[in-house]
């Protein structure tokens, strides 16, 4: 009788290494996935919260336009009345006269506040819209960071499936192009 001896094919001795030492390749994969998983979340929210902070800044800039406006139409009805009073001092003598034309001086005195709440009224509105284009820029790169996020799990699953060390290189590569993005949008660039 002779005794026997058993060869291992390659393939049952990376099995056999797998079960006693653990998928370091999937293990980290895993870990780089919840990982980015996580950062996504983070991204997800900031990037919904400057896109409404836009919102919000367009229609502050909506409502200071609308109430300029408003201002603008108040001095138009002044000057309407100040012209007015002007005829009728042309028009009238005496003490007549002379009450027109002191509601002209009134009338062009009350223009001149109109004028400067208008005036104000107006660049609030700009300024509201001048925060909302940069509150959008921001949002822009959240969502750019949120996208490279997406990708990089995408690749770790492909990765994950495949084996290919080229492509978890690409995941890590995914997610700090990501994270140098989110870090363009915390700065305002």
């Amino acid at each position: 009788m002779s005794e026997g001896f058993h060869v291992h094919g390659a393939h049952e001795h990376e099995l056999e290494h797998r079960a006693q030492h653990g998928d370091d390749f999937a293990g980290k994969l895993a870990v780089t996935t919840a990982i980015l998983a996580t950062l996504g979340a983070l991204f997800s929210y900031q990037g919904g919260a400057t896109q409404n902070d836009a919102l919000l800044f367009k229609n502050e800039a909506a409502i200071k336009k609308t109430e300029a406006s408003d201002q603008w139409n108040y001095y138009q009805a002044k000057s309407n009345k100040q012209n007015l009073a002007e005829l009728a001092v042309t028009l009238t003598s005496g003490d007549v006269a002379e009450r027109y034309k002191s509601e002209a001086k009134r009338y062009s005195e009350e223009k001149k506040d109109i004028q400067k709440k208008a005036e104000e009224l107006e660049k609030a509105g700009q300024d509201a819209n001048v925060h909302a284009e940069q509150s959008m820029h921001v949002h822009h790169r959240w969502a750019q960071s949120m996208t490279l996020i997406q990708v990089a799990i995408a690749l770790a699953a492909i990765a994950l499936l495949t084996r290919k060390k080229w492509l978890q290189w690409g995941v890590y590569l995914a997610g700090a192009g990501s994270v140098g993005l989110a870090a363009l949008a915390i700065y305002h660039i």
